[in-house]
């Protein structure tokens, strides 16, 4: 298995981001995805999750704010981030929620 992260980078209070996934070496359309963050000094939390059959469920710090979906053509999993504070900041990870790899994960800095 393998999971690419993109899409982070250094953003304004207030401001959003789209992270993107791209899995490999799974069979993805018949896997529930997640998103995971690491803040600093922080263990590292579940912020987001969808099924196979697109039911979602959002941490409470996010929900409202963030949007996770998938496209299966694609193996890709997204997270649509909007108004982003600097409680937001940390490394965020994707996983399959069926297998204990993870990726290398893309950082996201929210400056107030």
């Amino acid at each position: 298995v393998q999971l690419m992260e993109s899409g982070g980078g250094l953003v304004q209070a207030g401001g959003s981001l789209r992270l993107s996934c791209a899995a490999s070496g799974i069979i993805f359309s018949v896997n529930d995805m997640s998103w995971y963050r690491q803040g600093p000094g922080k263990p590292r939390e579940r912020v987001a999750a969808i099924s196979s059959g697109g039911s979602t469920n959002y941490a409470d710090s996010v929900k409202g704010r963030f949007t996770i979906s998938r496209d299966n053509a694609k193996n890709t999993v997204y997270l649509q981030m909007n108004s982003l504070n600097p409680g937001d900041t940390g490394v965020y990870y994707c996983r399959c929620i069926s297998n204990p790899t993870w990726g290398k994960g893309t950082l996201v800095t929210v400056s107030s």
